[in-house]
């Protein structure tokens, strides 16, 4: 068991890391796509129909997510490309899949406040800072 986890951290190189993370980003986004396809067919809400306060709320936990996951994924795969450490992408990775579940959970159960959508706003403004920060430094460096 344990193994497995220091292989995944340590011995996949830049690009195989960001590729298995990005795909478990894609599979989340899947997920939210589906989440409002099933709230739209539930509640019979045609589309561009915006008045049923319900089934806006699941498409504002599927938009939040396309606000922040797609950057977010752009740079992971270019600290890849620059050949940022395994464990530096994966913690990227999985900070910000694990908050943009959390935000999901937190927005779907409850249009207010949330603990998991203030987990899900921190983790990613961590990731965001990460990212960026990393992606600075290392366009001046070799």
């Amino acid at each position: 068991g344990g193994q497995w986890i220091m292989d995944v951290f340590f011995n996949m190189s830049s690009v195989q890391a960001a590729a298995l993370d990005i795909g478990l980003l894609v599979i989340l986004m899947f997920g939210l796509k589906t989440y409002v396809a099933i709230n739209r067919g539930k509640h019979r809400v045609p589309s561009g129909d915006t008045s049923h306060l319900e089934f806006n709320r699941a498409t504002r936990v599927q938009l939040n997510a396309v606000e922040d996951v797609p950057v977010l994924m752009v740079g992971i795969a270019v600290l890849a490309m620059l050949g940022m450490p395994a464990w530096y992408i994966h913690m990227a990775g999985w900070v910000l899949l694990v908050s943009r579940i959390a935000h999901a959970f937190g927005l779907a159960s409850s249009s207010g406040q949330s603990i998991g959508r203030a987990v899900g706003t921190m983790g990613t403004a961590l990731v965001y800072l990460a990212v960026a920060g990393a992606l600075l430094v290392h366009a001046f460096t070799p």
